[in-house]
């Protein structure tokens, strides 16, 4: 079965739209589709780039009141987590954890995920500037906690080091990625990656 979801989220202050493929890793025959239009550009190159090194396909669009500030559109991390556990349904079958480092010149991150139905999160970025481009840096520990607990997943991002926070933002983005698709890989058996028997 496609591990595929696409959710609409309306309110009064965004209007999201998020189509995700979990298994679109470049190769034969597949054709990784990443279009995503947030109104905020940083945040675009963030989710890009997880969906890209993720090995997933994503379409997300948010119309959002960015005249006001850029909270309620940087919460479309929410329908993305959203999307996220519907797509990938039933925690079976999976390699269920995940841990990814990225490099990105002088950053490092580190970046592990427990695809475990308790959702949890803890970021340690160690972000100076108050915005890169059009996003606060105090959005970027927002997406990530919003993302683990719509997902329901358990999830640890450090920048272990660097100065630019530019490099350090975009290393803990991809290290997220190579998190996510080492958790989500299928192992080829029906079993459910707990002691407990289910999850």
């Amino acid at each position: 079965m496609p591990r595929q979801a696409t959710i609409s989220r309306n309110t009064n202050e965004t209007k999201i739209e998020v189509f995700l493929d979990l298994d679109c890793a470049p190769g034969p025959g597949v054709k990784q589709v990443i279009e995503v239009s947030t109104g905020i550009g940083f945040l675009d190159h963030m989710y890009t780039a997880l969906a890209k090194h993720g090995g997933m396909s994503l379409t997300m669009k948010c119309q959002g009141d960015l005249w006001i500030d850029d909270h309620h559109t940087a919460d479309i991390a929410i329908a993305l987590g959203t999307a996220f556990k519907e797509a990938l349904g039933e925690v079976r079958g999976i390699r269920r954890y995940g841990t990814g480092f990225a490099p990105l010149d002088e950053a490092l991150s580190r970046a592990v995920i427990d695809i475990c139905s308790r959702p949890y999160c803890v970021t340690d970025l160690g972000l100076k500037r108050e915005k890169i481009g059009d996003l606060s840096t105090e959005m970027i520990p927002h997406i990530f906690y919003s993302f683990a607990i719509a997902a329901g997943v358990t999830l640890h991002v450090d920048v272990l080091r660097g100065e630019n926070d530019h490099h350090r933002s975009e290393s803990a983005f991809k290290a997220l990625a190579l998190a996510i698709r080492q958790a989500i890989e299928q192992t080829g058996s029906s079993d459910v990656p707990s002691t407990k028997g289910v999850l």
